[in-house]
């Protein structure tokens, strides 16, 4: 009875591949660190403008239709902002705690938005309904990216 070849294992990734593989992640970090600062400062730039917007309108129905489509406008663009840097974090890096590369510059930038500068300037005022939603929606999508991302198991390979 003829007996079959036993199958040899794969050999694993040649060296430059692998080298290849960890610059491209590395560089992926990079990228996904400046996504996180750059959308938050586009958050905080767009609550000052809207809330400034707001508070400029004279008052009755065309002020809260303003505030309202602001708000309701605002919030939808933190949330889709920050669900796609987040899935570029973990596409980019590879890893499980991806999402924290770009979360962690994200709440530094809304934290110094919160202190005023040397000249008396302050970008997030505690009267600034708007800019609080939208601290608070970006902080929760990213928990809640953060979670998803650590609880769900690892796709399967192919």
């Amino acid at each position: 009875m003829p007996v079959a070849p036993e199958q040899q294992p794969a050999a694993p990734p040649a060296r430059p591949g692998r080298a290849l593989d960890l610059a491209l992640r590395i560089a992926g970090g990079v990228v996904t660190v400046w996504a996180g600062v750059l959308a938050a400062l586009l958050e905080v730039l767009f609550a000052t403008w809207a809330w400034e917007v707001v508070k400029g309108r004279s008052g009755g129905l065309a002020k809260a239709v303003v505030g309202i489509s602001a708000a309701l406008g605002g919030v939808a663009a933190v949330v889709v902002l920050t669900v796609l840097v987040g899935w570029f974090a973990h596409a980019a890096v590879g890893t499980r705690w991806a999402a924290a590369l770009a979360a962690l510059p994200w709440f530094v930038v809304i934290v110094a938005g919160g202190f005023p500068t040397t000249e008396g300037d302050l970008a997030l005022t505690g009267d600034n309904v708007l800019g609080l939603a939208l601290v608070v929606t970006g902080a929760v999508t990213f928990a809640v990216l953060g979670f998803r991302q650590l609880v769900l198991p690892p796709p399967a390979p192919r």
